[in-house]
């Protein structure tokens, strides 16, 4: 009677395939980067905002206006940052995210289910977490969206900091898991924070859109085209009472992410790597810079913990988001049979879900368009997001801490390339010809050993040795 035949068990954060593994490590380098910077300019934000010398100069700054008044467009320097140069961000991560679908994780469903349910956990539960905070204290369930953001750039550059080798299935995890997260607040500033609409203005932005597609589909080069027909279309999305972001993750979206044969890259991916280090690198800090400048004091850090509101944000952060995303992970697994790694164990996703609860930049936006026309409220939430995505790096800090022993012997073992031929041991195992190289390898070793040896014996029988 033949034996069953038995379903292999999907592994849960395993190993990474190899170009995926290389494309990861160059995406998340470039946003470590831009993550210390965005720290940075956080800090000079809350030192810049809250030195008496200087606290009005900021006021200044921020206000200042400038911009074609006749065009809609006469905004202030911190209203550009977060309509104009958040576009930019937006834009990279329309494009991270049609390479996800088409070429990455989400291209396969089964293994999407894991990500995009963690993902949607880790929005809900943090919403839920508002929600009731403010029921309960009876506070506006207009911030409710808030907490539901995580901000790759300012976890990754968390990891920088505190030096953890995490290994690169788990930071591969938090890549996709920020990527479904930018694609639901997308969804989420369009659907609940767009204002009264002008049909005329957003017809037409439609109408670039539609051009924009066209170009890219008849193969038309040329950035002098794409910039200006840019422009046009996020000035379009602007005056329309849409939110402008969206007109830069539609034209993400639109960008091929496949390869052609005889392409090195496809054009998404190109346009990716030119264009990551202008958001990561300049539009994600100075939008930081313009958002981050709250007034702190020991009054206002008070009030963060006793008004609804406020509260609702941190708690959302930190318990929201660790509890969503490794419940959301745990259940997944769970109900697709898959089992966890063997390299890891179940804190380590919880240590990654609190590290999610990083929510600094798009909850820096949402925070000030679900407040915008309570500008005190507004600032308390801006410091409700700094003072949970504090405590939750802290948290993660301490749990990712506890295990870097185990992280960096995984991190050597994914590096390691004994036969120095570019790719990591651990990719060739299975292969014959990697086995017959590292055999030669140590047979040349071996006998230099032993000619060494023999110079050695030598010299001591000619007396040439130490006595």
């Amino acid at each position: 009677m033949p034996a069953p035949r038995t379903t292999p068990t999907r592994k849960v954060l395993g190993r990474l395939s190899l170009p995926e593994r290389t494309f990861v490590t160059d995406a998340l380098r470039t946003e470590t980067v831009g993550g210390v910077l965005l720290l940075a300019a956080a800090v000079t934000a809350l030192i810049w905002a809250n030195v008496p010398a200087l606290h009005d100069s900021y006021e200044s700054v921020s206000h200042f206006h400038f911009g074609p008044e006749t065009l809609g467009l006469h905004l202030s320097v911190a209203h550009w940052a977060a309509d104009g140069l958040l576009a930019i961000f937006f834009f990279v991560a329309g494009i991270e995210l049609k390479r996800e679908l088409v070429a990455g994780d989400l291209k396969d469903p089964k293994a999407a289910a894991l990500p995009v349910v963690a993902a949607l956990c880790g929005m809900a539960v943090p919403a839920l977490v508002y929600i009731l905070t403010n029921v309960t204290g009876g506070g506006s369930l207009t911030g409710w969206a808030v907490p539901t953001a995580t901000d790759i750039a300012f976890a990754l550059a968390v990891l920088a900091v505190i030096g953890t080798s995490l290994p690169s299935a788990l930071r591969a995890f938090l890549l996709t898991l920020a990527v479904v997260d930018d694609l639901f607040a997308i969804l989420i500033i369009a659907v609940f924070f767009t204002s009264d609409l002008d049909f005329a203005a957003l017809g037409g932005a439609f109408v670039g859109l539609a051009v924009f597609w066209l170009l890219l589909s008849k193969g038309v080069r040329g950035w002098y085209v794409y910039v200006p027909l840019a422009l046009v279309i996020w000035g379009l999305m602007y005056n329309s009472g849409v939110h402008a972001t969206i007109a830069g993750v539609a034209m993400g979206l639109m960008l091929r992410c496949t390869r052609h044969e005889g392409e090195a890259h496809s054009p998404g991916e190109h346009i990716e790597h030119l264009v990551r280090p202008l958001s990561a690198g300049l539009a994600v800090p100075l939008f930081a810079l313009f958002s981050a400048g709250v007034a702190v004091s020991g009054d206002s850090l008070g009030e963060v913990f006793t008004q609804p509101e406020t509260l609702g944000v941190v708690l959302g952060l930190v318990v929201g988001k660790a509890l969503g995303i490794f419940g959301g992970t745990w259940l997944a697994a769970r109900f697709t049979r898959a089992s966890l790694s063997e390299d890891l164990v179940w804190p380590d996703v919880f240590a990654v879900a609190s590290l999610a609860g990083i929510g600094f930049t798009v909850s820096l936006l949402i925070g000030e368009l679900a407040f915008e026309d309570d500008p005190a409220l507004t600032d308390g939430v801006k410091a409700a997001v700094l003072t949970g995505s504090l405590i939750a790096a802290v948290l993660a800090t301490v749990l990712l801490k506890l295990r870097n022993a185990k992280y960096q012997a995984l991190w050597a073992a994914e590096e390691r390339d004994d036969d120095h031929d570019g790719i990591p041991d651990i990719y060739e195992q299975d292969n014959p010809a990697y086995h017959l190289r590292m055999a030669e390898l140590y047979e040349r070793k071996a006998a230099e050993h032993r000619r060494l040896a023999e110079v050695a014996g030598g010299a001591g029988g000619r007396g040439d040795g130490p006595a």
